[in-house]
């Protein structure tokens, strides 16, 4: 067994340790991403998430393929994508469209601590799933919605989405090659970091307002917004612009006030500079045999990024002479932060990757206890970066399939019996 897989049965690992989150439950009535990777980093903690799932269906992240997971006999029709931010929890249908699914999801809200969903603005009202309806009937609850422009404003009634966003927040117009290069203009992420951000700043807030919950004994309402996200995490290129009325421009793979600090063709390809100050910068110009680092146009970070126009071409030549592995080599022995540019195949072949365990591998069911109509057993998925001493995460279920936890959460949460939970998948309520 390679040191970056894991194998998990679907059971606690062997351990005394519990996660730090192994007392909190967990209402997921959310999908896709933002809310589901909030959810993901819950139940890596240890808290237990009961995911709702419209039966039949599920998440629309199911069916967002290819790629799929990989069965008995090939690729399915289950698509990776829903593995990405489900690991770790459990699995119910329940149709919230009945009143008898209303009532089965008022009844598990009333035995959690959190409750988590992404509906258009005001969209669970309705079905009797809302903040007010619920926190009257579990005052302890925590709710965090998440939409993509908040509970008030002119936009509140309007779906959300990463793309969008990535758009409406300029982080698109300070992404992609700048004005005159070639394939210039506006770019997304490529991947959908606003989703992801949202989904770890929902992740504080719930952690915060649990902390809140042991001084005040209340719970209280979450309102998570994909713009206010999106505003929040422009970082540097947002605070220069409120400080000095500047508007960042696109600059390709450079920063904007560190200078070099992109990537560098070299004799088979390219490599990636990271020099964030003058001792290193200085260390760069030992290695390469040139005295920039004396001359006053290049000695500071300041004059470097005045002065980048013609830096920047004379470092382009040097780097063309080594090969990326020698030029990293060298750099890296004296302390000169570089690397290669990765694809991400690569990157998960990476010694420090592998040695760090971040690719991680379950199986969906127990020795024997898979059903015939579901291929996958074993998925692969990157292993959660937070590393705790004493409440180590941990590996309890693989991504689940639909459904599949639907008689034993209601049978151990609502103690329905065999019987009644019969009755009401009979009746489509399940």
């Amino acid at each position: 067994m390679t040191a970056d897989l894991k194998i998990s049965h679907g059971l606690p690992a062997p351990s005394r340790q519990t996660g730090a989150l192994s007392h909190v439950r967990v209402l997921d009535l959310s999908r896709v991403l933002a809310g589901p990777w909030c959810t993901q980093n819950l139940a890596d903690m240890g808290a237990d998430v009961i995911k709702i799932e419209k039966p039949g269906e599920g998440d629309d992240t199911r069916r967002w393929g290819p790629p799929y997971l990989s069965g008995d006999d090939g690729p399915t029709s289950q698509a990776s994508y829903f593995a990405a931010c489900n690991r770790n929890k459990r699995s119910v249908t329940v149709d919230m469209a009945t009143t008898e699914g209303q009532q089965l999801i008022r009844d598990l809200a009333c035995q959690s601590d959190v409750v988590i969903e992404n509906f258009k603005t005001g969209g669970l009202t309705r079905y009797g799933l809302d903040y007010d309806t619920l926190a009257a009937l579990n005052p302890r609850l925590i709710y965090c919605s998440i939409t993509g422009f908040g509970q008030t404003g002119p936009y509140a009634a309007r779906p959300g989405y990463d793309l969008l966003m990535q758009a409406m927040s300029g982080l698109m117009s300070v992404t992609g090659q700048a004005d005159g290069e070639p394939g210039a203009g506006p770019m997304r992420v490529g991947v959908a970091v606003i989703d992801v951000f949202t989904g770890m700043y929902a992740t504080t807030a719930i952690l915060g307002a649990l902390e809140a919950r042991h001084h005040t004994g209340r719970g209280q309402y979450l309102d998570i917004a994909l713009l206010d996200v999106a505003m929040a995490v422009l970082a540097n290129q947002g605070a220069g612009h409120l400080n000095s009325g500047a508007v960042p421009k696109r600059q390709g793979n450079a920063h904007p006030s560190v200078v070099p600090y992109q990537d560098f063709p070299t004799r088979d390809g390219r490599m990636l500079l990271a020099i964030g100050n003058d001792g290193q910068f200085a260390r760069f110009c030992e290695v390469a045999d040139v005295d920039w680092a004396r001359d006053e146009r290049y000695r500071t970070n300041t004059a470097r990024v005045t002065h980048r126009d013609t830096l920047i071409p004379m470092m382009s030549e040097i780097t063309r002479a080594r090969s990326t592995a020698t030029w990293i080599e060298v750099l890296e022995a004296s302390g000169v932060p570089c690397g290669p540019i990765n694809d991400i195949g690569q990157a998960f072949a990476d010694e420090q990757v592998r040695h760090r365990g971040l690719r991680v591998e379950q199986h969906r069911y127990r020795n024997g206890e898979r059903p015939a109509h579901d291929p996958v057993d074993r998925i692969a998925t990157a292993a959660s970066p937070l590393r705790f001493s004493d409440t180590p995460t941990q590996l309890r279920h693989a991504p689940p399939a639909l459904g599949q936890h639907t008689d034993e959460v209601l049978r151990e949460c609502l103690d329905l019996s065999a019987a009644e939970i019969e009755a009401l998948r009979a009746r489509r309520v399940l």
